[in-house]
């Protein structure tokens, strides 16, 4: 196999004073991106372009800035409209196989682009860079147009982390062969530990012993509902259960989560990543295969809670569910593995 070459100067000259722009798009990215600048790769000041029509983005919003936050971070509710005129010569992207990204890689050609994480997407995009191939989203259905401006918006990023001006600065175990490949094309790949969110005050968390993380995987027509019900009415079974749910569950699925015997069900709100920061040993986080379990992973890991994400069993899939999308969510219970020898 071919050996990782050195890796190139990843940070501009006199980064201290430049200036840096994220848009941000899901409470996940606008994390991740906090974490970015704290680590030190948003340069000296970093304006974060808020999409303005995601309401859970703006919980997100509202329970990072009762944080600590990292130095010479400015919010910009104005969102895509600013964000494709600004000219900040540092990029955070989030979800590089947006249009809006895609497009705008391909007009301009900043000083350094930072890849923070977007979820199961980001090894997805890890994989593409690696391979040399277009920038289409998994399941997507990328006509020709949409297909080529996702491979010149490939082109850009590999040319400039030849260069050595791209960072992918991820939580997500990357395995070693992939990452040695992004590595020979000169991308520096860096751990996000949530140094930055360690360090916050802990506010007040769920007290009872399980706590369920909730999947959008029921609203979305992949999971059958009777079956996903029945599978956390077993888990309270064993116990008190507080159920955290997705920003996408519908209000009819709600409504019978709480007449489960031992359920509660909290309200919508920021991130379980902020929300949960306060578990301790003795409690466990129990989900189906998500993010959130390995990121979960990485938080909660040091405190002692345990984290678990359980396999979807093969009656509960719907048609709608693809065997590629079925393999790509399982693929999680092996993250979490890795995400737990690492903590």
């Amino acid at each position: 196999m071919r050996q990782p070459r050195p890796i190139p100067r990843t940070t501009p000259r006199n980064s201290a004073q430049r200036v840096a722009g994220a848009l941000v798009e899901s409470p996940l990215q606008l994390l991740c991106t906090l974490e970015a600048h704290a680590a030190g790769l948003g340069g000296g000041q970093l304006h974060v372009h808020v999409r303005d029509d995601v309401p859970a983005l703006g919980d997100a919003l509202a329970a990072v800035r009762k944080f600590d936050l990292p130095s010479g971070v400015t919010f910009d509710l104005a969102g895509r409209r600013t964000a494709l005129t600004a000219r900040e010569p540092i990029w955070l992207v989030g979800d590089a196989f947006s249009g809006l990204f895609q497009v705008t890689a391909t007009l301009r050609r900043p000083e350094q682009v930072v890849l923070v994480d977007d979820g199961l997407a980001t090894l997805e995009l890890a994989r593409l860079l690696a391979r040399s191939a277009p920038l289409v989203r998994l399941g997507g259905r990328a006509l020709g147009a949409r297909r080529r401006l996702g491979a010149v918006a490939a082109g850009r990023l590999r040319s400039l982390a030849a260069d050595g001006r791209v960072v992918i600065f991820t939580a997500l175990p990357i395995e070693a062969e992939l990452s040695d490949a992004l590595r020979s094309q000169g991308f520096d790949v860096r751990h996000n530990g949530f140094t930055w969110l360690s360090r916050q005050v802990v506010s007040d968390a769920p007290t009872e012993p399980t706590v369920v993380v909730g999947s959008a995987m029921p609203a979305d027509g992949l999971v059958a509902t009777d079956a996903y019900l029945d599978w956390v009415r077993g888990l309270a079974a064993d116990g008190p259960l507080r159920y955290f749910p997705h920003r996408r569950q519908t209000e009819p699925v709600l409504a019978r989560l709480r007449q489960l015997p031992g359920v509660v069900v909290d309200a919508p709100g920021a991130p379980v990543e902020l929300r949960l920061r306060g578990l301790s040993a003795g409690q466990r986080v129990v989900s189906l295969p998500s993010t959130s379990a390995v990121l979960l992973t990485t938080v909660l890991g040091p405190r002692g809670v345990e984290v678990t994400p359980h396999d979807v069993p093969d009656s509960w899939w719907s048609p709608d569910a693809s065997a590629e999308l079925r393999a790509h969510l399982r693929s999680v219970l092996e993250l979490a593995r890795a995400a737990r020898g690492t903590t």
